[in-house]
Order: C-alpha cells, then structure tokens, then sequence
C-alpha cells in the first residue's frame, strides 16, 4: 500500500483517548478534523528519547503558534495503547493543546500506508515518524521521515508553510 501523500483524504478511523474528564473513549479521525486545520503527527513510540525529548516537545511549545496560524487541532498518533499513551501526556503538565491518540494495534498508522517494522531493534511494528498539515480532511503537507529519522516531522516544519 502506498503511503498518504499531499491531495490524498485523511482516511477514517478509531483512535483511543482519555478526554478532559479522564475517560477512554475511542474517537474518530474524521470527527476530530472534518472542517478544521489539523497538524497530525506520529512518533516511533512514547517514552522513546528523541519523541520525549525533541519531537513531542516541539509541537507543545508551538502549539500557540500553530493556533495563531489556523490550526485548530493538534494530534499525537503512537502505536501504544491508550494506558501508555496516558501516563506519558502526564509527563507533560504544561501541555494544553496537543491531544494523545493511541493506535494500540496500528490499524490506522497502517491505513495511512506508515507502518514501520522496527522487530529487530524489539519494538515490533510501529509508525514512521511523521508530520502532517490535514485541512477539512485533505492531506497539504505530508513530511514523512525515513526510518527513524528525524529532520521534517517537527513543528518548525509545519511553522514553515502555515
């Protein structure tokens, strides 16, 4: 399957997230970007260090801006389960805008076309790194990595053609 390139519809899907109240709730991808500016972007998996450190951290420091710029919502994806996915948003107090989606069997990531297989290092199936500027469904950026690159799925990148 080829991966989603710019032009390309957001495929639908279910995604797993605690909400403000703190329950789990699977939640449509359509629903969170029909008619809006989406930056959605994944990363190899939570706690993994240049996600902790570089990735993750990027898109929380600008999510001011990237909300001054238009985008209305910000999505985290990892292939984690939604438990994960939410003690590692609690490492992150200060974070308002980016939401934590967990994609526990990679069902979506696959729907995308960016599955990596990352078995020899022992993390099993995963996501390609990436970064994408989604408005009203409609893929305009699509900054993919290769492997476990990490040089235009940041949020400078999307700051760039905002």
């Amino acid at each position: 399957m080829a991966s989603i390139t710019v032009g390309d519809v957001l495929p639908d899907g279910e995604l797993a997230w605690f909400d403000e109240s703190n329950q789990l709730q699977m939640i449509s991808v359509h629903w969170l970007a029909a008619g809006k500016k989406v930056a959605l972007f994944a990363v190899l998996g939570a706690f993994t260090p240049i996600c902790s450190m570089i990735h993750l951290p990027g898109f929380i420091e600008s999510a001011e801006e990237l909300k001054s710029k238009g985008v209305d919502e910000i999505l985290l994806i990892s292939v984690n389960d939604p438990f994960v996915m939410k003690a590692w948003a609690m490492t992150y107090p200060d974070n308002r805008h980016v939401k934590f989606l967990a994609d526990g069997s990679g069902t979506y990531t696959r729907a995308l076309g960016l599955e990596l297989d990352l078995s020899d290092e022992g993390l099993g199936t995963r996501s390609q790194r990436f970064a994408l500027l989604v408005d009203n469904l409609v893929v305009t950026v699509a900054n993919i990595e290769e492997g476990g690159e990490f040089t235009i799925s940041g949020a400078e990148e999307i700051l760039k053609v905002l």
